[in-house]
């Protein structure tokens, strides 16, 4: 038999850390199940519709690696049935449909990518790893229809995003309704306590409550954890825009995306990405952003590279973009007095490129951007963003256009 930990400490630093930002029905009843010591059979189901992941992904699972450490029941249910057909969330169009080898292979990479943030190998609480496949596709006509009778369309139109496209005139097909009747059976088939979901996905997990509630006559909590948005421009992590740190990558990679991250993402990571205490957090936000983001870098390529190849990932970024990089190359001076009267905040990387003469305008900057043409101390930067005030105001920030063009750009 398992024992639960009911110490309210530590249930709380799991429940009040920042991840969680609401607990359906309630944050307060959640918490008392939690401390009965009844063991609650917790889940995460992941759509494996792209062959990599990045940190918010990460983090969902570390959350659950602590509920499983405290001795509760950790589900990872890959849906490969559900990702066969995709989630319309947050989409302003179809999802491309993908066939089960495509799904198949995104799972054993994903499983792959996530074995470092939870011990699948404790002998007597180890993870499990699900697929709805297993009962999904069993379901007849007849049981289809018998869940659907459970919702209204109306109900399934109050999903932002199909309200979004009937304003706009855009296909809504049939199936896109069946995914939440199918995930909400997820909870069903498993029988499980409680669902961790990203607010993107709460309509499902619902959708789930619902059914249990239906179905088996049992209360269903919804555990959901923020989505890790810039806190400045809402802007989610994203591959194809390169504004991720992806899990794939080489720790030196890793490492860089780090550093790559705006400033104001640096408490974000610390929070949700590493095993610090918020005691030790406060200290490290307490540095400077540069600083701030090499302990950031070094914690959380630490977890998946362990110490040695952390440190060599800093060593080698350190010798590459703060010492090697300034070698040689031009300094720009801007003048304290060219600053004076403005937030020195307001320094971006595109007013910095346009100061340098390395753009004309701000679309041409934001366009090299996109197309990966501009590096800031060696890294390639997506986006606009503040400049590293100490760096700027200290041994300067090196910019890059290209192979041909590079500066020193400081303040004095």
């Amino acid at each position: 038999m398992i024992q639960t930990v009911t110490d309210p400490k530590l249930v709380d630093e799991v429940l009040d850390r920042g991840t969680i930002v609401e607990v359906l029905p309630t944050k307060a009843l959640f918490r008392e199940k939690l401390l009965s010591g009844d063991r609650v059979r917790m889940y995460i189901g992941m759509d494996a519709t792209a062959p990599t992941l990045h940190l918010s992904h990460a983090k969902n699972i570390m959350l659950l690696e602590k509920f499983r450490k405290l001795g509760h029941d950790i589900i990872l249910l890959f849906g490969d049935f559900t990702a066969r057909i995709g989630d319309p969330s947050g989409e302003s169009t179809t999802r491309k449909q993908l066939t089960r080898d495509d799904v198949k292979n995104n799972v054993d990479t994903w499983i792959k990518l996530i074995k470092p943030l939870m011990n699948f190998d404790d002998p007597h609480n180890p993870p499990r790893i699900m697929y709805n496949h297993d009962w999904l596709s069993k379901l007849t006509l007849e049981e289809m229809i018998s869940l659907a009778s459970n919702f209204t369309v109306q109900q399934m139109l109050e999903r932002d995003m199909f309200e979004k496209r009937m304003s706009e005139k855009k296909p809504i097909h049939l199936h896109e309704f069946l995914y939440p009747l199918m995930q909400g059976y997820d909870s069903v088939a498993m029988d499980v306590d409680a669902e961790l979901c990203g607010t993107d996905q709460t309509f499902n997990a619902l959708a789930g409550r619902t059914l249990e509630k239906r179905l088996l006559n049992k209360e269903k909590f919804v555990v959901v954890v923020t989505l890790m948005a810039n806190p400045k421009t809402g802007e989610l992590m994203s591959k194809s825009k390169g504004t991720g740190v992806f899990l794939h990558e080489t720790p030196a990679d890793m490492y860089g995306q780090i550093m790559a991250q705006p400033d104001e993402m640096i408490e974000l990571l610390l929070v949700n990405n590493t095993h610090l205490s918020k005691d030790e957090i406060r200290e490290v936000m307490a540095l400077s952003p540069r600083d701030a983001k090499m302990r950031l870098a070094l914690e959380i390529v630490t977890i998946f590279a362990g110490a040695d190849e952390a440190g060599k990932a800093q060593t080698a970024f350190v010798e590459r973009f703060q010492k090697k990089g300034t070698e040689g190359v031009e300094e720009f001076v801007l003048k304290a007095t060219e600053v004076a009267g403005t937030a020195v905040t307001d320094m971006t990387i595109v007013a910095a490129l346009i100061k340098v003469g390395f753009v004309a305008s701000k679309t041409e900057a934001r366009k090299l951007m996109e197309q990966g043409g501009i590096k800031v101390d060696g890294i390639a930067v997506a986006t606009d963003g503040p400049l590293d005030q100490a760096r700027l105001h200290g041994e300067g920030i090196i910019l890059e256009r290209g192979k041909l063009k590079v500066v020193r750009l400081v303040v004095r």
